[in-house]
């Protein structure tokens, strides 16, 4: 077996990885924006009957341009289950406490908090990848955590089921972004096998699980059903809910699973910004606020070393993370050493 190095994927252009960062940012900002008005604004007593209605959107949609022939995947077998595990388990706990903690938390402390998602999946790369980072990153990195952790220090809204949610959420998103990354160059799934499958195996016990916990019945009484407004509030979070994911796997698949993360940055810091004059929820003080400043301009310079990293190819100390030792075995495929 003949030792090789893992090189980014040069096969994408610069413009298609900043367009697919450019759709994902935009998206997760939108999103963010409407899960907000239906579970704080509209009152929406349930973000898991949410959750699922964005699901069962991702199927619908997926199925009918798999019929059409506009996309191809595997059809389902077997070999399905085994293929795209664990990614069900990890949409679903990443779909269900990002909506909890969006519901429980103001938009500005949502939006910091989400930045220990950076911290763990560059971890989960260290551990899982075996990659290492150049030192500018990982203080870009300790600034983002620094900051996040002054301004959720001086949260006068502190809620603890909260902030466990989005920690969790952070955790999930962290192993997703990596899981997904590697399920792409899965046979047979692709962008959208991978969001398909993960979809459909997992909104069965999700419906199940709110009939259980009695949240399918406070959805289906919510009283504002009849409102136009509400409703249309609800079927953009729904169409959302798809193209964020499909955005997030298209980001994925042109960058690495750390640009993904970092592309989550760069939208927080308009969002967390905007959100202190837009919402109605942001308690303000001087120590957040800082907090918010320091945490925004670390992604900011982290993002930007990425950005130069991707598109340069210059600084030899930047793209030494991504030479990876891998070894090839009698299949062709590749495995980290």
């Amino acid at each position: 077996m003949s030792a090789q190095v893992c090189q980014p994927p040069a096969e994408h252009s610069g413009l298609l990885r900043f367009l697919s960062a450019l759709f994902y940012a935009g998206s997760s900002f939108l999103i963010t924006i409407v899960n907000k008005t239906v579970l704080t604004g509209f009152r929406f007593p349930s973000y898991m009957c949410l959750g699922i209605g964005q699901m069962v959107t991702t199927v619908v949609v997926l199925y009918a341009a798999k019929k059409s022939n506009t996309v191809q995947f595997q059809d389902f077998d077997r070999s399905i289950l085994f293929k795209i595990f664990p990614l069900p388990l990890l949409y679903v706990g990443n779909h269900i406490t990002g909506l909890a903690s969006t519901k429980k938390l103001s938009l500005p402390m949502f939006t910091v908090l989400r930045k220990f998602t950076i911290l763990m999946t560059m971890v989960l790369e260290v551990y899982v990848l075996r990659k290492t980072f150049p030192r500018r990153l990982v203080y870009s990195v300790l600034a983002i955590v620094l900051g996040a952790m002054v301004a959720a220090s001086s949260d006068l809204a502190f809620d603890v089921e909260g902030y466990v949610f989005i920690l969790l959420n952070d955790a999930f998103t962290a192993a997703s972004s990596v899981y997904t990354k590697e399920k792409l160059d899965t046979e047979g799934l692709g962008k959208y096998g991978v969001l398909f499958y993960n979809a459909l195996i997992i909104v069965i016990p999700t419906l199940l699980a709110s009939a259980f916990t009695g949240d399918l019945h406070k959805a289906v009484t919510f009283k504002d059903w009849v409102e136009a407004t509400f409703v249309c509030c609800f079927l953009m979070s729904c169409i959302m809910g798809f193209v964020l994911m499909y955005s997030i796997v298209l980001c994925s698949h042109y960058n690495s699973a750390l640009t993904t993360t970092v592309v989550g940055a760069i939208k927080n810091v308009a969002v967390a910004f905007i959100g202190i004059f837009v919402g109605g929820d942001y308690l303000f003080s001087w120590t957040n606020f800082l907090g918010l400043s320091i945490c925004m301009s670390g992604g900011v310079w982290y993002s930007y070393l990425t950005f130069n990293n991707k598109t340069s190819g210059r600084n030899t100390e930047e793209t030494q993370e991504l030479k990876i030792p891998v070894a090839q075995d009698s299949t062709g495929k590749y495995s980290v050493n």
